[in-house]
This record gives structure tokens, sequence and C-alpha cells, in this order.
């Protein structure tokens, strides 16, 4: 493989100018326009032979000019396609061209698609215009596309390691995995994989409920060094998976992290947030917006199923896991085929209104990694119809009561789930036409949602389509400052969507402050409450916390009605845990239990033993287990 390049390019002659790769993918330049053109098949032969990912492009001298390239794509998309932006991506001679409807650019079998590439001699790809415009979905394209070649050298860097000679017959074959974080718990999720060749971070989350140590993974144990890790793959991007991520960046982490766009994009805006509770808190942020900009600048982003190498020893796919937007399982096959492993992150086994229930089928499969936040015996969720009847009952009673409603959201997926549901609700005169207030970070990741609908169910992507984005309903009203809070405090009967989900920090802990008081309000919890949080704390009939008000702490009384609906969670309740195991395929020699309480992880692996008879695991942090 160290001379895969040198003999692809025997290959094509002297027509290639230069190869290198991107990642694991390579990519051939020619100044030969009609191999451009048309290279009759020979990169698919190529493809074929190597079995791997081949691009051909263009010399970047040879291409026409940003301006030019502008005028070419006016003239020949038409109007009706209505073109909102044309993005360029100079390092890798891509020109994106962003429009509502797609389709038109494509064109009859890619007929515009392809007259802009032979005038132009860029790359040209099209993706719809979002229905909400996502100010951090264009700052990270800018920070990616922005003329400069040091991502271009990043990822030829990446792909030379990923090349580099490994011969298993030199090598004693062993796979490791050591539990740094969610080992019996439910936050600061990560793991390290580990080969004679290899290191790999399966996540890097924060336990936002945790105290001192107790928030971060143990980093600092003897086997973790930075210097040494090739990869981070992240399955998703809520802070217990993904929130120190941008921390091992401001410690000197400059390799690869692995996951989908929409995973980047919410990761990145989730991080930005992070910083700015902490200086509402007066507390020093962990890293700094410099930090996350290099986080990005080092994200391959891949689609679901697409299969990459990510190391000599290492090849990795990611499959949707139905728990958020962009959330994944993650197959890694490691060794060529010694050992096939799945890590789930979190999941949902059930089709919801956003998202198609998580895949169960994988090539192979050896050891399957499984979470289990509500793998409890008395974990029994009642069924999707029963949650969204409660939630809406729920909200009916308060409103007639004259009262206000508070739902504490994770900003990601939970949030746009019950947006739904109360979209069509109201639209069906199911609920009162009472005022819906938005809070936090939740638009921001609504706007996210628009950019990629293909990563929803066929429903809500198909009203996308349409103009008919559920999230945009007149319904729903934005609040972004002290000011509007003041008027919804003050003002009538309203329903109140606002993060953080566990009250711990953002908006939604100065809504309980001033509803706490009134036996007319009611807090309903939708999401998993972390121990220690003050959302478990409320959830358990506590009649007395103490807040921050203005520098100084108070007493809050705590009077309103307190409603927890678990069937509503993004997260597999227990049967569909059970049903996961029980339909995956191939079936797995061995299932390692983690993210969740001590009991439910305990009780999830004992009922999985006893109806499979497969080997089970439950490590505590800090233990390592021999996969091979």
């Amino acid at each position: 493989m160290a001379d895969i390049l040198k003999d692809i390019q025997k290959e094509l002659g002297a027509s290639i100018t230069s190869a290198n790769f991107e990642a694991a993918n390579i990519v051939l330049y020619t100044d030969d326009l009609e191999l451009f053109r048309d290279n009759q098949g020979k990169i698919k032969e190529l493809v074929n032979k190597f079995k791997k990912r081949i691009e051909l492009r263009v010399d970047p001298e040879l291409v026409k000019s940003e301006e030019d390239t502008k005028k070419i794509i006016k003239e020949t998309i038409p109007e009706e396609a209505e073109v909102t932006d044309v993005l360029f991506d100079p390092q890798r001679s891509i020109v994106v061209v962003e429009a509502k409807k797609p389709g038109l650019v494509i064109g009859k079998e890619g007929s515009i698609l392809r007259e802009i590439k032979d005038k132009s001699l860029w790359i040209p790809q099209v993706q719809r215009s979002p229905a909400i415009k996502s100010k951090i979905t264009e700052n990270i394209r800018a920070v990616l596309y922005q003329n400069n070649n040091s991502r271009k050298k990043f990822l030829n860097q990446v792909g030379k390691k990923i090349y580099k000679e490994w011969n298993p017959e030199k090598v004693e074959e062993w796979i490791r995995v050591t539990v740094l974080g969610g080992g019996r718990q439910v936050g600061r999720s990560c793991l390290l994989l580990s080969t004679p060749q290899t290191k790999v971070l399966l996540d890097c989350g924060i336990n936002v409920a945790g105290k001192g140590k107790e928030k971060f993974p143990y980093l600092d144990v003897s086997e973790f060094k930075i210097n040494e890790l090739d990869a981070i793959i992240l399955s998703h991007a809520h802070l217990d998976h993904s929130g120190l991520v941008p921390y091992l960046f401001k410690m000197g982490y400059d390799g690869p992290i692995y996951m989908t766009a929409p995973t980047r994009d919410i990761s990145a805006l989730l991080a930005l947030d992070f910083i700015g509770v902490a200086y509402k808190q007066a507390a020093t942020p962990l890293f700094s917006s410099t930090d996350i900009k290099e986080m990005v600048k080092h994200t391959i982003c891949l689609e679901y199923n697409e299969v990459t190498d990510i190391a000599p020893d290492m090849r990795i796919t990611l499959y949707n896991a139905g728990h958020a937007l962009g959330s994944a399982l993650v197959h890694i096959n490691v060794g060529n085929g010694a050992h096939n492993l799945v890590y789930s992150g979190d999941f949902k086994f059930d089709r919801t209104r956003l998202l198609d229930r998580a895949v169960s089928n994988f090539p192979r499969i050896e050891t399957l990694i499984m979470e289990s936040t509500y793998g409890g015996k008395n974990n029994l969720l009642p069924s999707r119809k029963e949650a969204e009847d409660q939630l809406i009952a729920t909200i009916k009673e308060t409103i007639d009561k004259g009262g206000k409603i508070l739902i504490p959201e994770l900003g990601l997926g939970r949030a746009q789930e019950t947006m739904l549901i109360l979209e069509e609700a109201m639209r069906t005169d199911r609920l009162p036409k009472v005022p819906i207030y938005i809070d936090g970070m939740i638009w921001d990741i609504n706007g996210i949602h628009t950019v990629y609908p293909d990563f929803l169910n066929s429903n809500v992507r198909r009203e996308v389509f349409a103009d008919n984005n559920p999230f945009s309903s007149e319904i729903f009203q934005r609040i972004g400052s002290s000011q509007e809070r003041k008027v919804v405090v003050e003002g009538g009967p309203c329903v109140v969507l606002a993060t953080s989900g566990m009250l711990q920090g953002g908006a939604s802990v100065e809504y309980f402050r001033h509803f706490a008081q009134s036996k007319n309000n009611k807090i309903c919890f939708v999401c998993y409450q972390g121990q220690g949080s003050l959302g478990r704390l409320i959830q358990e009939g506590v009649k007395q916390v103490k807040m921050n008000v203005e520098g100084r702490e108070e007493d809050i009384d705590v009077n309103l009605d307190i409603v927890t609906i678990d069937g509503m969670s993004a997260h597999a309740g227990r049967k569909e845990l059970l049903d996961f195991a029980n339909r995956c395929q191939p079936k797995p020699n061995r299932i390692i239990i983690d993210h969740g309480e001590q009991s439910r992880c305990l009780d999830l692996a004992s009922s999985i033993y006893k109806l499979h008879h497969m080997e089970t695991n439950v490590p505590r942090n800090l233990e390592t287990i021999r996969l091979r």
C-alpha cells in the first residue's frame, strides 16, 4: 500500500500531474481536459482494481476563476431552480450550488451539472437551500472552504498514515477496549480502542451534572497518551459524548475526527454554548472558540453506510442510530476482518416523528458495545402514542388552569420531536391556541435540521421539501433576549421549550425560577435527568432549592406540579434494548453494556445473558477488556 499513488499514476501515464490523499480517498489531478471530461471508465477500472475511492480532477491551474464560474452557473441553471448561494472549495476544486429546487440544478440525467463541469472545470455539487438559515453551518463552511492549503495538507497527512505499510504477520494481533468514562454511569462517555498499531477514541464527553473531576473522562491514565492517538470517532453531538473534544485539540491533538456532517455542525454549536454558559456562571471555560475551530478543521465527515479506512488496520462505517440528527452506530472492522466491533453510542430502536429507527443489520459483528440508559427491569416505557397523549393532556390541563408549562429540552433531537407533536396538536385543534415559546439554542439546531433533510425520516423530509417546514410554523415564537423572556414570565398561559434539558444552566433554569412558586404552573420532564442534576432533584420531589439570583444565593420554593413522561425519550427503552440485542444480525459473541446507572447496566446484562446465553460484560470506569 505504501506505493499506491505511484501504482495508480502508472496506470494512467503522463496525463496525471499529481496525486494526493484526501484521508482514505485518492485524488488525481490531470492537465488532459479530454480525460477529465470523459475518462471512458478508466477511473472505475482503477477503483475495482485497487478497492479504493479514486477521484479525477483537473489541475487547479486550469480551472476557471470563481467569478467566471459564477457566470457560467447563472447562464446554465434555469431561474426556476432558485439558486440561493454558490460556495467554492478551492482545495478540492469543488463548487457547491445551493438551490431551493436542486432537481432543476442537476438537469435530466445530470446534464446541467455535466455542462457546468465541462465549461468551468470545477466539480459541481448541489444541495437544497435550508428552510431556516443556520449561521453555524455557514461559519463552518467558511472555515473549511477558505483558500489556504492547511486542510489539504492535513488530509494528505492522514492518508499517508492510513496507507502506511502494515503487516499483521510481524506483530501479535490483540484488540483491547478501555473504559475511560460512561462505565456504569450516564455521562462523560469515552472509550479507548487499542491494537499494537492504532489507538482510537470513541467519544469524549462531559458529565454536565458531575462535580469536580467526576465531570471528565479519565484522560490522565498511563494508557492514554494524546500524542499516540490516531483518530477520534464521534457518535453524536450531545455534550455527554462530544463535550470534551475541543479540549483535546487544546491539549495538542492534531489528528482526524470522524463523524457525520450534522454531528460536526451541532457539536460545534453546543461547544460554543458550553463556553457561554461557563461565562454566565462566572467560571473559566475549559476551551476557547479557537479550539472549536481547530476541531472543525480536523473533521472528516461520512455519510451513513459509507466505508472508509481510518488506520492501516482499521476501517469504519457509520449507520443511523435513530437517537438525534446525524447520530451514528459505529461499525469498526479491525485487522482486515480479525474482529468486528459495533459501538452503539446512544440509539433509539423505534421510529419517531423525526427519525427512522436504528439499523440492526451489519456485515459482521463479534462484539457489541451497547448503551443501557433505560436498561433496568422497571424501565418499561409506555408507547409513543400514550406518551404523546399524556403530554398533550398535561399541557391542556395547565392552560385550562391559567398556568404556564416549562418543558426543559435537549436542544438536539428531543426539542424537535416535541415541536412536531405540538405543531400537529395545534393544527388539529387538540390544543388551545396559546403561545409556544422556543428559548436557548433550539432554534439554531432547527436550522441545522433543515440543512440536512436527508438525515430525517421520510415524513418530515417530505414536508421540508414541500416548503411546509414544521419547524417554521407560525405557532412557534423565538425568544432571544432577557427582555423577551420577561414578557413571557409576566404574560398569560403558555408553553415554554428551553434548554438545558437537565436544568444545568441555560434558559430553562431562568424560567424554572420564575415558574416554581405558582401551583398553577407545571414542569414536564421528557428526557433523562442525570444523577446530581437540578432536574433530577426536582423530579424526585425536593421542595426547596438554592439558586443564584443576580449574584446572590436564594432559596426557591418548589410549588409547581412536576410531571415526568418517560415514553418521550430519544433513548431505547428496556423492551427496545432487548429487541435490538435479539434482532442484531449477525449475532455478536459478546455484548458490553455501558452508559447506564449501575443497577440498570447489571439488569440488562443479566437479562441478555439469560435470554441468549452469550457473554455479557459490565465494565467499570478504568477497566480494560481484551476483545481478541
